[in-house]
Formats: C-alpha cells, sequence, structure tokens
C-alpha cells in the first residue's frame, strides 16, 4: 500500500525530498519488519501474490532480494514475463534495494541471453546510475523491443552522448514505441534536429500520453519555436482553455503568459492548474506567499471517489492550492517589472543548471522532475538526477554536488 502511495507522491504538486523522505523511511521500516519475520513473512507474501499487482510484487522481490532468496526471485521473473504490473513492481524493488544486494544477481541477468532478465538488469543499472557498459550498447541493436527501449533510456540516463548516433539509428526501427523512445533519448542527449523535431511532432498529438514529448518539446526547443509550438495546441471550446494548453503555458515559462492565466483563477475547473502554472513561471508559492483561497463549496472536480461514479480516480489537481485571484494580480503587479521579458522562465529564473540544482534541493517533485531534465538540456552529458530514488540515495547525490 506504502509503494502505491509513493508512485503518487514522487510525481505530486506539494511533496517536497524531505516529505519524501518520511514515507521512505515508513517503507523501509516494514521491509525490515518483514526481513525480521523471515519464512513468516516469505509465506504472507507468496500468498499476496494470488492478487498480484506492483506493490504485492515490490514486497515480495525486496524481501526474497535481501534474504538472497533466488528461486524467490525466479519465480517472481516468470511472473512479470506475464504480467504488466509485475515487471513494474519487480523494477521499482530493483531500484529500491541498495546496489549491494543486486550484486551478482544484475551481472547474471545481463549475461543470460533472456530478454526479460537482460532488460529489468539494464533498468536496474539505470535507476542506480550505473553504466553497465557492452551490454548497454549490444542492447541498443536488441531485437527485443523491451530491452531495446531500456536501452535507449539508459542512453539518455546514463549521458551517453557517445552513443547518440546508435540512438538515432534506432529512429527507424520497429515497433513505434522504440522510435518514441530513441527520439526522445537522443534529444534529451543534445540532438536539437530531426530528432527534436519528431518530439515536437508528437507533441502536437492531443491526448495524455504525448505530455512527456510536450514538455520535452517545449524545453528543448528554442524559445521563439517553443511559442509557436504553444500556439498550435487545441486551444479548448466553449467552456473554456484545455488543460493541456495551461499546463503547457507553464512547461513554457513565458512571462507574457501570465496576465491570461490569472483571468483564469475566477474559473474553478481551471484555477488550480492555473495557479500551478503561474507558478513554475513566476517562482511564486502561492501557500506561502498566503495567495490561496478557500476551496469552493460544493465543487468537484475531476474522477470521483465515489464507488458508485461512471469515473473513478483521483483529481488530477488534488493537492494544488486554490489561487485567490486578486491577491494574485497584486502580487503580479508589485513583481512584474523585476521578470526578464522574451526570455523562458522556470521558477521566477531563467533556466540554469545552478537553479536547476537549486531546485533538485528544495522544490516540489513536479519541479525536480522538470529541474532534472534541464541539467540534461543544458549540458548534454549530464546523468539524469532520479527524482524517483530513495529520498536518501537522492541526498546523498545532492549532497556530494558542489
Amino acid at each position: 500500500m506504502l509503494r502505491h502511495v509513493r508512485s503518487v507522491l514522487v510525481r505530486a504538486p506539494h511533496v517536497r525530498l524531505h516529505q519524501l523522505r518520511r514515507l521512505d523511511d515508513r517503507i523501509a521500516a516494514h521491509l525490515d519488519g518483514l526481513v525480521v519475520a523471515g519464512d513468516y513473512a516469505a509465506s504472507l507474501c507468496r500468498a499476496a501474490l494470488e492478487r498480484p499487482g506492483a506493490g504485492e510484487i515490490f514486497a515480495c522481490a525486496a524481501l526474497a532480494l535481501a534474504r538472497r532468496d533466488h528461486g524467490a526471485i525466479d519465480r517472481l521473473l516468470s511472473l512479470a514475463a506475464m504480467l504488466p504490473d509485475a515487471k513494474r513492481g519487480l523494477l521499482s524493488a530493483f531500484g529500491w534495494v541498495s546496489a549491494d544486494l543486486l550484486k551478482g544477481e544484475v551481472a547474471q541477468w545481463l549475461a543470460s541471453g533472456d530478454p526479460l532478465r537482460l532488460e529489468l538488469g539494464l533498468g536496474a543499472c539505470r535507476l542506480h546510475g550505473v553504466d553497465p557498459g557492452a551490454p548497454h550498447i549490444a542492447a541498443l541493436r536488441d531485437k527485443n523491443a523491451g530491452v531495446r527501449i531500456e536501452a535507449l533510456r539508459g542512453s539518455a540516463a546514463h549521458g551517453r552522448v557517445d552513443l547518440l548516433d546508435v540512438v538515432r539509428d534506432a529512429r527507424h526501427a520497429d515497433p513505434p514505441r522504440v522510435q518514441r523512445h530513441a527520439a526522445i533519448a537522443a534529444t534529451v542527449l543534445g540532438d536539437r534536429g530531426a530528432m527534436l523535431g519528431w518530439v515536437v511532432d508528437r507533441a502536437q498529438l492531443d491526448g495524455a500520453d504525448c505530455d512527456v514529448e510536450l514538455a520535452l518539446a517545449l524545453q528543448a526547443s528554442p524559445f521563439d519555436a517553443a511559442r509557436k509550438l504553444l500556439r498550435t495546441l487545441a486551444p479548448g471550446d466553449a467552456t473554456g482553455p484545455s488543460r493541456r494548453l495551461v499546463r503547457a503555458s507553464g512547461w513554457l515559462g513565458d512571462a507574457q503568459l501570465v496576465p491570461w492565466l490569472i483571468s483564469l483563477m475566477d474559473d474553478d475547473r481551471l484555477a488550480r492548474l492555473a495557479g500551478e502554472a503561474f507558478s513554475t513561471i513566476t517562482g511564486a508559492e502561492l501557500a506561502t506567499l498566503d495567495l490561496e483561497r478557500k476551496p469552493p463549496e460544493g465543487f468537484i472536480g475531476g474522477p470521483s471517489d465515489d464507488p458508485e461514479a461512471d469515473e473513478v480516480g483521483l483529481d488530477e489537481d488534488e493537492s494544488l492550492p486554490w489561487p485567490a485571484q486578486g491577491l494574485v494580480q497584486r502580487w503580479w503587479r508589485s513583481c512584474a517589472d523585476k521578470m526578464p521579458v522574451g526570455q523562458r522562465l522556470f521558477l521566477g529564473q531563467v533556466p540554469s543548471i545552478e537553479s536547476a540544482r537549486r531546485v533538485l534541493r528544495k522544490g516540489f517533485q513536479r519541479q525536480r522532475i522538470a529541474a532534472a531534465r534541464w541539467c540534461c538540456l543544458l549540458a548534454p552529458g549530464t546523468k539524469l538526477f532520479t527524482t524517483a530514488a530513495p529520498a536518501w540515495r537522492q541526498q546523498r547525490r545532492l549532497a556530494a554536488t558542489p
């Protein structure tokens, strides 16, 4: 259950690293309890696999690795071959445990010749920031799509600009999802030509599955080109601008859009999203500056948590503050002259390595994800900072960074 909570919090708009650490300490304590319980805990984990989900697999895999139970790990790998949730839970556990517990295991997976083990081995290396070397290079031309995608993701994460030509070659591979990851990886590694163009083309498609490309395209493109891209997005309908357009405005970072975003703050449907975009551009924390208001009485936004409802799920804007339009307008009037004009802004500053590193230390998770991407885009070859890694591992890495 805590693993499922964590999967939400690592992308949350209101969670900082020290808050993620509290949850991670709870998960670590529970896993320690499983290790202490020994065989009894292992039997409970096996029973939980009757309804396997990512959380159940995570707990089973973390315990099996801690106990060096190779038989249990093999059984979980067999399960992952059939269930996507099982593969996701396994990879989550491999990224969670210490590197010492993976020594020997990952080397065997990389040399096994089995596509699933190779894919998971590459994924474990990516999550721990360890470049696997020759197996990684060979995997970039592997016939298995899952292996090739993981190798492409690893190329970007490890900052392997020396492999850019090999990454580009995968742009013509089948299936299309391999092409997609090739274009994303090449753009992160510094390609500002055809591969960025492919990302821009896909970013213009309407759909949540294209939001990764949209955010990347808006950050990687020259500012004027990014502005033009924003204008190509679906404007909305009679009820107002599209949510995608409002969200993308924050990713673009154009201060000239701030008055428009403020005008949306009286629309209950878009107010919180406009407030987040406003903060992403200006760096103003609505709650800290007391620029928020109470939620409107009786308002129900997004999917419902009512099991009888037609659409059940989390509200996308959950945990975002409600901006007080008048107060925000007054704050902006006092600060607008200080904001650079005609330049992209990220949290009130022109993006730089230094400002991105400050955000990695003190920002909210959504901001930290963008900051990690900025570090790679501004200095191709930089290793991607893993904002979903266990909090103590992130804190150690930040402490070692000037």
